[in-house]
């Protein structure tokens, strides 16, 4: 792939773009100076690039130039997208094989051994991330102090090798026992497949996840190996067509841990894009919640088009996670990478409402996504939809959407509901529509609970921020429901998870396993572990990161109470152990973090230390982010119209055009503000008003 930064000196390259595809729209935020300015095209799931051009064409009109000068003007294109993750889940990835020891054929199929439920025995067991039949053992063994036990059979596998051949596998993912002690038979295997097996790409475990259980390992390696084809091709298409449109800067893409890396290293490893677009939903929810209220406990909710995504933002710390399951947890696919915490349901904008056997009202997971969208895109959808229900109640002016780029048929969407769900439920259309609405919030305060209260935190001592298009629908409703603080939608909340990649830094992590005690502290080998982590992280900053303005290393370990099953990760004060004090420091920073996160520690036990990580972030402009300008015109939309709500029925409510709100002017409900990308509804009792950084703030 060409990855180059243009050459010529001449060009004035002076825009960041930042795209994010989205299951309805694609979004893209443009960085000009101080200003960004937002765009929105919609998906086009038979080929994604087409709608990041599309949008790249809007916003080459708005800037009156043709998309070739457009882009040739930007230095940088940052990408989220959804590709990796739906590929999983709709079971799309290339054929790929597991090779692992001789005797640990199984280690896909049993998992850890957990179970959700575990009488129910209705439920089947879970197949394989590989099919068992593409299973291949090796014959070869290490020992977990890297001594080799039985030395690796090459005539063997080569004659596997001609199976996988024969089998037509397109991709294979390696993991042998204690290969992250000794690696020296995963990189032989490698070579072989190398030698052997040239066309066919494969990730050896050791290389791409060095952590210490063989399921987390595994699972992450033939994850990995299955999206190598179809991420390649995808990023190699995206980047050829961005270059023949006329761009010549650098193209980024976000990775799942809330960081940025060059499209050509995530092609080389892509489970770093599996959960890639809402992964910055967070990030730029933790900057407007401190830009606007200092530093507040911060409930993230990205509503999109098909999914309600949530995170909790505290301390100024974007959570994070090794436990992520794709699906279920014990019952799904595990990535065994950190991953920000996000808990995602089906509800958005173009969730579908239906009504069950049962005669009750159901919503989702199903959802029309953007082809062929809910009943009012005219589009052949059928089924109506949460945003069919907005503009049937009024919250959304069918005239004025997307700034009157898109007119919504109101009456097919009443037609839609009346048919579907009024008429089964006996009701009349308005109160279908607000039920739906009612169940939509409700689904999304389970989310918010789940991921706040069974953390110890009081929703009501907490600040929603809601972004994505369909945010403001029902945001308001929710904090209320919640007793919030306050509700925030920032001025790019409608595009947020892309305005959140302009904010974020390229990073790269890097861990090593080395086992010790705090008893029989190992301080020369663990010293020189982290040297290695941190040379590697300098490479890292002397190569990708050598245009940053400046860069930071930070050092963790994880550590555990001995007979534990699970490690926490405790940051590190320094990158040297110098003496004792060091690593009793360390020790007793193992029981604070152990205390706050589980409300017990024992001070008085040893700690075990096993995997030894880095992470490197390079900071690659020091302003985070621009502000929308005030410019154009704000008549688009009506001064008033008729909104339904369940506790008043239809009433004239007043509109505010959001960009022409002035801070400090409060505007009370009911009312409804809304801008080209967003609607936000204005509940009874509540109100309003612009914040100096240019969000909107909804009180109660």
């Amino acid at each position: 792939m060409d990855n180059q930064l243009s050459s010529s000196a001449s060009k004035t390259q002076d825009l960041r773009l930042a795209c994010d595809t989205g299951g309805t729209f694609t979004d893209l935020v443009v960085e000009d100076g101080d200003q960004i300015r937002l765009f929105k095209a919609s998906t086009t799931p038979d080929d994604p690039v087409r709608g990041v051009l599309d949008a790249l064409a809007l916003a080459a009109e708005h800037y009156k130039l043709d998309r070739r000068d457009f882009l040739d003007r930007a230095s940088m294109f940052v990408h989220g997208t959804t590709r990796a993750i739906n590929a999983i889940i709709t079971k799309r990835t290339a054929k790929t094989a597991f090779i692992t020891t001789k005797g640990h054929r199984d280690i896909l199929v049993i998992r850890e051994g957990g179970r959700i439920e575990p009488f129910n025995f209705t439920v089947a067991y879970p197949e394989p991330y590989v099919a068992r039949r593409y299973t291949f053992e090796v014959h070869e063994r290490i020992d977990a102090r890297g001594n080799v036990v039985a030395t690796l059979d090459e005539s063997a596998f080569v004659k596997t090798i001609q199976r996988l051949r024969d089998l037509k596998i397109e991709a294979v993912g390696v993991c042998l026992l204690w290969s992250v002690v000794n690696s020296a038979h995963e990189r032989r295997i490698g070579e072989l497949l190398e030698e052997h097996l040239p066309d066919v790409p494969f990730t050896l475990s050791h290389q791409l996840n060095p952590t210490l259980r063989e399921y987390r390992r595994a699972s992450a390696t033939v994850m990995d190996a299955s999206l190598k084809p179809l991420m390649f091709k995808y990023l190699d298409g995206l980047t050829n067509r961005l270059r023949e449109a006329g761009f010549n800067g650098r193209t980024l893409m976000v990775t799942s841990s809330g960081g940025i890396m060059d499209a050509e290293a995530v092609a080389r490893a892509p489970i770093h894009s599996i959960n890639s677009g809402p992964a910055m939903a967070p990030v730029a929810g933790r900057y407007y919640a401190e830009r606007d209220f200092g530093n507040p406990v911060a409930i993230v909710a990205d509503t999109g088009g098909t999914t309600f995504d949530v995170s909790l933002v505290r301390d100024s710390r974007i959570p994070w996670s090794r436990e992520t399951w794709i699906g279920q947890p014990t019952r799904g696919h595990m990535t065994g990478f950190p991953s920000v915490d996000i808990k995602s349901i089906g509800a958005g904008g173009g969730s579908i409402a239906w009504v069950d056997n049962g005669g009750i009202l159901q919503l989702g997971p199903q959802s029309a996504g953007s082809t062929p969208g809910p009943v009012a895109y005219s589009r052949g959808g059928t089924e109506p939809t949460v945003t069919d229900c907005a503009l049937i109640l009024g919250y959304i002016d069918p005239d004025f959407f997307l700034g009157g780029a898109m007119v919504l048929d109101r009456e097919g969407a009443t037609n839609a509901l009346r048919t579907k769900v009024a008429e089964p439920l006996g009701i009349t259309v308005e109160e279908a529509a607000a039920s739906v609405l009612k169940l939509s919030t409700e689904k999304m305060v389970g989310a918010v609970e789940e991921i706040t209260v069974n953390q110890g935190i009081d929703p009501a001592s907490a600040l929603l921020i809601g972004g994505g298009g369909a945010a403001g629908l029902n945001a308001v409703a929710i904090g209320k429901r919640l007793e919030c603080a306050g509700v925030l939608i920032p001025e790019a909340g409608a595009v947020m998870s892309a305005a959140g990649a302009l904010m974020s830094d390229l990073s790269s992590d890097f861990a090593q396993l080395h086992f010790t005690t705090s008893g029989n502290f190992d301080e020369i080998k663990v010293n020189q572990v982290l040297a290695d982590l941190k040379a590697r992280c300098q490479v890292f900053a002397n190569g990708p990161g050598a245009d940053a303005i400046e860069h930071k290393i930070e050092f963790s370990v994880e550590a555990r109470y001995p007979h534990q099953i699970w490690e926490i990760d405790v940051p590190l004060g320094s990158d040297q152990f110098t003496d004792a004090a060091d690593m009793k420091a360390l020790k007793s920073a193992f029981h604070e973090m152990h205390q706050r996160i589980f409300e017990i520690s024992d001070p008085n036990s040893e700690v075990e230390f096993v995997t030894w990580r880095a992470k490197v972030s390079c900071k690659l402009k020091e302003t985070t982010s621009g502000s929308l300008p005030n410019e154009g015109d704000f008549s688009g939309g009506k001064a008033k119209r008729p909104v339904y709500f369940s506790e008043t029925g239809w009433i004239d409510v007043p509109v505010h055009r959001f960009e022409a709100m002035k801070p400090g002017d409060p505007a009370a409900g009911p009312a409804i503000v809304e801008s080209s990308f967003t609607t936000v509804v204005v509940e009874p009792s509540t109100i309003a008003e612009r914040t100096a950084g240019g969000g909107l703030r909804v009180t109660f």
